[in-house]
């Protein structure tokens, strides 16, 4: 990476009901520590990173405000109260952004390493645009409405995506002006930026960057940790 001064925008407004809980997925405990802490803590500790903006619930704004010292979030300039979906609580993430460059992450993501996050900021600073993600390991079907296989996509071609996601900072927020424009939906901010006409680059994630999403997730992620995954210079317990 060039010396650039990158922001994160870490988005966990939603309530995750295929989580099952009570409480919101990206608050229960994941090695004694709140699977969103564990995220932020990843860019705390990465000395590219100048600034971290967390959206949140409206609900969970003033807890989260309280983590800058509980957590030792330094970086933690501003919480933000998240939209009427993702799209949205980006956008309004990015307002409070000061930097040139963009890294958005879902905060249930805990276990990217730094070495992955620089991979994809190195490609973006040169493209404009990149996302992490891995080649799909399945066989990969498209199925129609009634259940009947329609196509089977050439496995060698699809890649799940992953975040973070990097942008050059004014591409991702015209990006999304022009989204709100023309009323397009997107479900990650790559779609926003390809929707633009924008290129948008891949950078080789890992498959232990999980997304915690559905409660046999969480014991996985207890594993990795046991296993080393982990950011070692922030995002222990």
């Amino acid at each position: 990476m060039q010396n650039q001064s990158w922001a994160a925008v870490v988005v966990a407004a939603g309530r995750g009901t295929r989580m099952g809980t009570a409480e919101s997925k990206q608050y229960l405990s994941l090695g004694g520590k709140p699977i969103l802490a564990r995220s932020l803590a990843l860019f705390q500790a990465m000395s590219e990173v100048s600034e971290i903006v967390l959206v949140v619930g409206s609900q969970d704004v003033e807890r989260c405000q309280a983590w800058t010292q509980l957590y030792g979030l330094g970086k933690l300039t501003s919480v933000v109260a998240g939209g009427a979906d993702r799209q949205e609580s980006v956008y309004l993430g990015l307002q409070a952004v000061t930097a040139s460059w963009v890294l958005v992450h879902d905060g249930v993501r805990p276990l990217v390493s730094q070495e992955a996050v620089r991979r994809c900021c190195s490609l973006a600073e040169r493209e404009g645009a990149a996302v992490l993600a891995v080649p799909v390991k399945d066989t990969i079907k498209q199925v129609d409405g009634d259940g009947l296989i329609v196509a089977t996509p050439d496995r060698r071609s699809l890649w799940a995506i992953q975040t973070p996601q990097a942008f050059r900072y004014d591409l991702l927020l015209s990006a999304h002006q022009e989204a709100m424009r023309s009323g397009f939906s997107g479900t990650d901010d790559a779609m926003m930026v390809e929707h633009a006409g924008r290129p948008v680059k891949v950078a080789e994630g890992e498959y232990t960057n999980l997304k915690i999403t559905t409660p046999e997730d969480l014991p996985y992620a207890e594993f990795l940790l046991t296993q080393g995954i982990d950011n070692p210079d922030g995002g222990g317990a």
